[in-house]
């Protein structure tokens, strides 16, 4: 028995979802240019979505959660 052909496999599905991602990347930048030349913009792309760049408010915790709540877990 072959104990090596996971891997191959594994690597195949691993370069197979990264040209799918790739042909994805590049629909989505044919479809801006040809929604740029017709006026539309796109309201993802104003808010910073996209690229994970939300808003966040000032007053929102954001290295985790409140030091009381973990002693709940105890």
């Amino acid at each position: 028995m072959s104990r090596g052909s996971g891997s191959t496999f594994l690597k195949r599905q691993k370069e197979a979802a990264r040209q799918q991602k790739q042909r994805d990347k590049l629909e989505r930048k044919k479809q801006r240019k040809l929604d740029k030349e017709n006026g539309i913009v796109s309201p993802d792309l104003d808010a910073g979505e996209e690229f994970g760049l939300e808003e966040q408010s000032g007053d929102e915790n954001v290295s985790g959660p409140l030091p009381d709540t973990a002693d709940d877990a105890v």
